[in-house]
């Protein structure tokens, strides 16, 4: 009843989330209009120009959060970053998931996605927010293929199988695109906010709003999800055991931990060094969780995991409740195949993984075959100490002065070396030596320890370089030396140690170097990737394998950018050219009188046909007193009249 209950409000919320979205584009759509229709007002003095950059502010966010509902509404297109599996090309992983299907009581899916995620997930293309059915996708890990045994690799199978008998997907379509339409929305205003300075200075108010939105969406769905991951595990109990559920979930949590350290300190150090990567990453990654050398560290790491508490935002309870839950199942044994064969390993074609591995590594080097890359990925690990040694014997060599004239400064060779040593320089050459190794290769109480296994990498570079020897791959330290026939992988190590620790002994390394066939003078040879005297290059760049700011990032930027500035270019041109062109106000005045001649007649008037309407003071109600003035008699001021001139006859 409350997960139910839960269920509606969460519909109820993403209805209201659509409905805000609505609201926000109408309102804008207002304030356009209003911008607009102020700019051609008779009464306008000035074109509304605050309106106008609230307007192109806010047309990114707004655009951004149509984009994200229309993105999450309808059915998402197949992800770039998988490979879709035929029936053809992979019938043995078809028939096992069908058959898996049918155990749990559901159809299978319609489809299936290789990832190169150490994950497994079902979808369906529901509309309606996922009320109406639609083809179901299985989406696969490759690295899982890869470090799964059979029996856990069916559990994982069943559990995403779990999902779809139990109905999970309704629910689960509607609670994904939610989150994902809130996340794509507010991951839109805050692309917006840094593409435009303007759309920064109002993104603030809806970028909080989303962010509340999300966190009661997902307090209200991440209940119901959780149980839904405990209903799918006890589908899975049912067909493959609850022991073997919990081991694979185990599996799958260190899994997931050594992938991402594969990645970190196998593929990218590699791409660094040699700028190359394998065809096939997940046939390494399989031959890293088999090597021997992992075994302890992987099984002590399964037993870790169940310590790491959930994340809260993940829709998976802690690995602890999920284990606890399998063990207070009914036991019961692994439903047996349909023909009584016991599980077999479940792989694809070749072809799929490097494809997969294309997409993975897209733009991150040239590809090799995957065994040569794991042979220079030995050699490379083996070989990491040659650089600073070459450092180190530069330096003292430069302090001490020991250099002859000709020889070239960046040609490492075992001569230089053991000239140094016969000098009695062997500690300042250790010294050196450690001052360039990292911290946790420093030997503080035994300096010369690390000199002695330089020297001894340096001597089987030398004989890896004339083939008659070659190094192996060790996960958990520098390449293995592999000799001819009759000599331990101890004995150049002895060698060298006893040349740098005994004083007058180099000479006895000479002569077991030359019965092995090798100059002590020559340089090493210059490999792929590598500087001169066959120490790898270790230059600082920046190299992803995921690029922080993509084409697509790069995109919506430039988008934004124009969005913005051509709403508000635009608007402000629409807005000046109906305030330049707006219609001018009349204003009262007097009347204005029109003169006319008629043919034949002076000129005359005539009032105006319409006479404009005069404004009247009121007429005072009182008079003021008129003071009595006394009368003035000027006759007596006035000249007495004289008589008229008289004409001269």
């Amino acid at each position: 009843m409350i997960a139910a209950a839960r269920a509606v409000l969460a519909l109820a919320l993403l209805a209201g989330f659509y409905a805000l979205v609505a609201v926000m584009v109408l309102l804008w759509a207002a304030f356009l209009v209003l911008a607009l229709w102020g700019a051609g007002s008779p009464a306008a003095t000035t074109p509304p120009t605050n309106v106008i950059l609230v307007c192109a502010a806010f047309a990114p966010i707004v655009v951004g959060m149509v984009w994200a509902v229309i993105r999450t509404a309808r059915p998402a297109a197949p992800r770039d970053d998988t490979v879709w599996v035929s029936r053809r090309g992979a019938p043995a992983l078809w028939a096992t998931v069908e058959e898996l299907a049918l155990a749990v009581g559901t159809r299978p899916p319609d489809h299936i996605r290789l990832t190169a995620e150490v994950n497994a997930s079902v979808t369906e293309d529901a509309s309606f927010l996922g009320l109406a059915p639609g083809g179901r996708t299985l989406h696969l890990g490759l690295p899982l293929l890869a470090g799964l045994p059979p029996a856990e690799l069916r559990a994982v199978l069943a559990h995403e199988l779990g999902h779809f008998s139990r109905r999970h997907n309704r629910f689960g379509a509607l609670a994904h695109r939610g989150t994902a339409g809130l996340l794509a929305a507010r991951q839109a205003i805050q692309d917006a906010s840094a593409a435009n300075d303007l759309v920064r200075m109002y993104a603030g108010g809806p970028r909080l709003l989303l962010g509340l939105y999300t966190r009661v969406f997902r307090w209200l769905t991440r209940p119901v999800r959780r149980r839904q991951e405990i209903e799918a595990d006890r589908e899975a109990a049912k067909v493959a055991g609850a022991g073997t559920v919990a081991d694979a979930l185990r599996s799958t949590a260190a899994l997931e931990q050594a992938w991402r350290e594969f990645l970190a300190d196998f593929l990218t150090p590699m791409r660094r060094a040699y700028g190359c990567v394998p065809d096939d990453p997940f046939r390494v990654f399989a031959q890293l969780v088999q090597a021997p050398e992992l075994r302890e560290p992987l099984a002590a790491l399964r037993e870790r995991v169940a310590e790491r508490p959930a994340d809260p935002d993940d829709p998976h309870p802690d690995l602890a409740t999920r284990l606890g839950r399998l063990k207070r199942l009914p036991a019961r044994p692994p439903q047996a195949h349909p023909d009584g064969r016991t599980a077999a390993p479940l792989a694809v074609p070749s072809r799929y993984a490097a494809e997969l591995g294309r997409a993975l590594l897209r733009r991150a080097g040239t590809s090799l075959p995957w065994r040569d890359w794991l042979g220079l990925l030995a050699e490379h690990r083996a070989t990491r100490a040659l650089t600073p040694l070459a450092e180190a014997v530069r330096t003292v060599e430069k302090a001490e002065g020991v250099g002859r004239p000709g020889t070239e400064p960046g040609a490492l060779t075992v001569h230089r070396v053991l000239r140094l040593l016969d000098s009695g320089r062997r500690m300042p050459l250790a010294r050196a030596l450690n001052s360039l190794l990292p911290a946790d290769e420093r030997a503080e109480r035994d300096p010369l320890g690390p000199l002695a296994d330089a020297l001894a990498v340096l001597i089987g570079a030398q004989l890896v370089a004339r083939s008659t020897a070659y190094w192996t791959m060790d996960w958990t330290g520098p390449g293995t030396l592999v000799l001819p026939d009759g000599i331990a992988p101890e004995t150049i190590r002895t060698w060298a140690d006893t040349a740098v620790r005994l004083p007058g002994q180099t000479q006895r390394l000479g002569l077991h170097l030359a019965a092995l066939g090798v100059d002590e003078r020559a340089p090493l040879p210059p490999a792929r990737g590598t500087t001169d005297g066959g120490a790898p290059r270790d230059e600082p760049k920046q190299v992803s394998i995921a690029p922080g700011v993509t084409g697509p990032a790069r995109r919506r930027i430039t988008a934004t950018r124009a969005l913005a500035l051509t709403v508000l270019l635009g608007m402000t041109g629409l807005s000046y050219a109906l305030w330049a062109n707006r219609d001018e106000p009349a204003y009262p005045g007097t009347p204005v009188t029109r003169w006319t001649r008629q043919p034949g007649s002076a000129y005359s008037y005539s009032p105006a046909p319409a006479p404009v309407p005069t404004f009247r003071l009121p007429t005072p109600s009182y008079h003021l007193p008129t003071p009595a003035l006394s009368s003035i008699d000027i006759a007596s001021l006035l000249p007495a009249p004289t008589d008229r001139l008289r004409p001269v006859k």
